[in-house]
């Protein structure tokens, strides 16, 4: 069936680049009307001079501009049943409404500044919606829940937390020209091997090609020397995006699988967010803290190790395409009939891939 479909992928990637591309230099105008600029006022900061920061927008439009426009075709060419057993139509709408409400927090942010925990509201809030229409993580249940009713409250807990969590990780890499723009690319990439191995839905393959057109479309005005940041608008919405294309295109597997290959495929991003929140927890010594920006982060480690923004950039992408390359050879592992994985010594689980 993939095989008929290629033709749509490319279009997928093909429309969100050319959209985003074309629409970058128009944000960062607009950027610079509405005061979505971003000033260096402090050494935390590795830019210079003021800087527009609305490139997000521009990644938005392309990405829903070809998500739409293919949905439409292939669902009157009966390619696709948004509305069947799996019900990816209300997922998709649930996706779509959270992004529109983490845009609107986030751009209010990257205009006038609103505190972190605002701001977490929003991506919370944005992620409660998603669950409420259907996208969950379904097949990860401990052992000692035994109702139906705490298995769905744990599954909507694991979700919120795993939105959320992925949101802030590609947030939080927002720090240099072009690394949580490159760094999702990557991302991308290697979700979109993992779904093509595991034959998993074709929307999830589209939402994630999409996603990766709109970014490469996007990374000539931001790589290093930049011309536009993407903005917290922009990184939360890949974050956002990326968390819940990671559970539609692994949902029909079962177990482990469904967090072990995402956390492998975004494993740069997250070791830097909990690398972070110990760090912060530690210094301190507070809940408070883990909201208060530093300079410990992976990429001003590496700048102030002598290292130029564009090396550590470049410096980043090779460590983040080591997890791609980690991350393709479980896949490889795993992708055989059946897998029995013994927990404790006594106790297995099966299941497919």
């Amino acid at each position: 069936m993939l095989g008929n479909m290629w033709g749509d992928i490319a279009i997928a990637f093909l429309l969100a680049f050319i959209v985003t591309f074309m629409a970058t230099p128009y944000t960062i105008k607009l950027a610079r009307k509405v005061g979505a600029v971003d000033v260096p006022k402090d050494q935390r900061r590795m830019h210079k001079r003021a800087m527009p920061k609305f490139g997000g927008p521009a990644v938005i439009l392309g990405f829903l501009v070809a998500v739409i426009y293919l949905l439409i075709v292939m669902n009157l060419e009966h390619k696709i049943n948004l509305f069947g057993i799996e019900q990816y139509g209300m997922k998709l709408l649930g996706m779509f409404l959270g992004i529109i409400v983490i845009s609107i927090f986030c751009i209010v942010d990257d205009i006038i500044t609103i505190k972190p925990i605002v701001k977490l509201a929003g991506q919370t809030l944005a992620a409660i919606i998603a669950v409420s229409f259907g996208v969950r993580i379904n097949e990860i249940t401990p052992a000692f829940i035994h109702t139906e009713e705490l298995k769905e409250v744990f599954s909507i807990i694991l979700t919120i937390g795993w939105i959320v969590g992925v949101t802030n990780a590609i947030n939080l890499m927002d720090g240099l020209d072009g690394l949580s723009a490159g760094i999702s690319v990557i991302s991308a990439v290697s979700l979109l091997i993992i779904f093509l191995l595991n034959n998993s839905p074709i929307i999830s393959i589209l939402l994630i090609t999409a996603l990766a057109g709109a970014l490469v479309g996007f990374l000539p005005f931001n790589f290093a020397p930049a011309k536009t940041f993407i903005g917290d608008t922009g990184s939360n919405f890949l974050g956002f995006s990326l968390s819940i294309i990671s559970i539609l295109g692994v949902a029909k597997t079962y177990t482990a699988v469904v967090i072990v290959l995402p956390l492998l495929a975004l494993g740069l991003p997250i070791f830097d967010t909990v690398w972070a929140i110990v760090r912060r927890l530690i210094k301190g010594k507070s809940i408070k803290a883990i909201f208060k920006a530093d300079k410990g982060h992976l990429h001003h480690l590496i700048v102030a190790r002598g290292f130029s923004q564009k090396q550590a950039v470049l410096i980043l992408y090779g460590i983040a395409a080591t997890f791609r390359n980690v991350c393709n050879y479980y896949v490889r592992k795993w992708n055989m009939e059946s897998i029995i994985i013994f927990i404790n010594g006594n106790c297995c689980s099966r299941f497919r891939i």
